[in-house]
């Protein structure tokens, strides 16, 4: 069975006028199963054909849509469906080229009227509604607002450098039934089409798009020594990240950096049960006694993404006796949401592009790769266990990877090659 395709790969088939098989976000369950589902079949409407068009409704077996940036459907003042669609899509009353003689439910009559959808001088004279060609409507921000195919589908146009207008179509299996993974791997091969996953577009355009704005800037005094504090505001979803830098950065040499998930509990409020607000604190520590150095700040990122109340939650359930993975399990989690993309960028735009990371998280440091910086090495630190978080520590060490130092442990300093 064909594995997926680099978005690159799809992005070039897209501008030669072929079709791609774009699959639903690649994710993992909550015991580490990756998923895959629900696949559309895709063309750029600029370059459709008739044969295309007749090749989609016969063999994607799903209804044909046309997907369009609001910018777009907007300019044409296209009327929305009333009510809620499923999933949160934006459904457009359908339409048909107003110039047809026809129904509009040919081939080459639908190839007309998406063709026309994609004509940056057609307007809202150009078209009738109801037709056959039901548009839909993408998000604002792509994939980086709504993992839907809508967004995806726009994205991609975009990043190949056509008009944000795709015909697409869901694919159905031989029953009927939404197709499984196999079934659209097996699709894509029999008839060579390429295979692109959300997952990866979205990793794609958070790798290759400036998605972070600088606020505020200003120094900050603290017990470490005097930093200067930049507050960036996130594009993606308006979330604050905080960067706290602490003497020269850009002298060519590697740089430590803490990229720290905010914990209300463990940083502010003293808690013992997890080691949050110590390792906060160690690498104060670290970078002010190096003289250099950042921390990242990520409010957002409570309880590994799961949010505040949902973390109190977990703790809860903790204290009934599952470990923190199991309590995540038990909400409906997986064992770690967070992402670390748009803290590299901070980084990067801060200047830096060799760092050395101070976490025990090997999944930190991974997160950090594919953003402009070389990853030097993985400084662990040490944890002070006490009875309350021993667990916490040793299911991190033991289930996640983590190069937590637990008591009869002395070196704090590690490569990340070694973990």
């Amino acid at each position: 069975m064909p594995d997926f395709n680099t978005i690159e790969q799809t992005i070039e088939d897209l501008q030669n006028g072929k079709m791609i098989v774009l699959v639903d976000e690649r994710a993992q369950d909550i015991d580490g199963t990756e998923l895959v589902g629900e696949g559309a079949l895709m063309t750029l409407a600029e370059l459709v054909t008739p044969e295309t068009v007749h090749f989609i409704t016969r063999h994607a077996g799903g209804p044909v849509h046309v997907a369009a940036s609001e910018e777009r459907l907007t300019q044409l003042e296209l009327e929305r469906v009333p009510g809620h669609a499923p999933r949160g899509a934006a459904v457009m009353v359908s339409v048909n080229a107003a110039d047809l003689s026809g129904t509009g439910i040919s081939a080459p009559e639908r190839t007309r009227t998406i063709r026309q959808l994609a004509n940056p001088a057609s307007c809202r004279a150009d078209f009738v509604q109801p037709g056959q060609i039901t548009p839909l409507q993408a998000s604002s921000g792509g994939v980086l607002r709504r993992a839907g195919h809508t967004e995806a589908a726009v994205d991609l146009a975009q990043l190949a450098h056509f008009q944000p207008v795709v015909l697409m179509a869901d694919i159905l299996d031989d029953n009927g039934e939404v197709a499984s993974t196999p079934y659209l791997l097996n699709f894509a091969a029999q008839h060579g089409f390429k295979v692109a996953t959300i997952k990866d577009l979205i990793a794609h355009r958070r790798r290759t798009e400036k998605l972070i704005e600088l606020e505020a800037e200003s120094i900050m005094p603290t017990v470490y020594g005097e930093f200067a504090v930049y507050a960036y505001r996130s594009l993606v979803d308006d979330h604050p990240y905080i960067a706290l830098v602490l003497g020269d950065i850009n002298d060519g040499e590697a740089t430590l950096v803490r990229m720290h998930s905010g914990c209300l509990t463990g940083d502010a409020l003293g808690s013992y049960l997890c080691d949050c607000g110590e390792q906060l604190h160690r690498s104060f520590e670290h970078i002010a006694a190096a003289g250099r150095g950042v921390i990242v700040y990520i409010q957002h990122h409570e309880g590994r993404g799961i949010g505040l109340i949902h973390k109190l939650k977990a703790y809860q359930l903790q204290s009934e006796g599952l470990d923190t993975i199991e309590a995540n399990h038990a909400l409906g989690f997986p064992m770690d949401l967070r992402d670390y993309g748009i803290g590299a960028q901070v980084l990067y735009d801060l200047g830096l592009r060799d760092i050395r990371v101070l976490t025990n998280n090997p999944k930190k440091y991974v997160g950090l790769e594919g953003y402009g910086l070389t990853l030097v090495e993985q400084v662990a630190m040490a944890s002070s266990p006490n009875p309350h978080n021993i667990r916490y520590l040793r299911t991190k060490k033991e289930k996640m990877g983590h190069a937590d130092l637990l008591p009869g442990e002395t070196t704090e300093k590690r490569s990340h090659t070694g973990d």
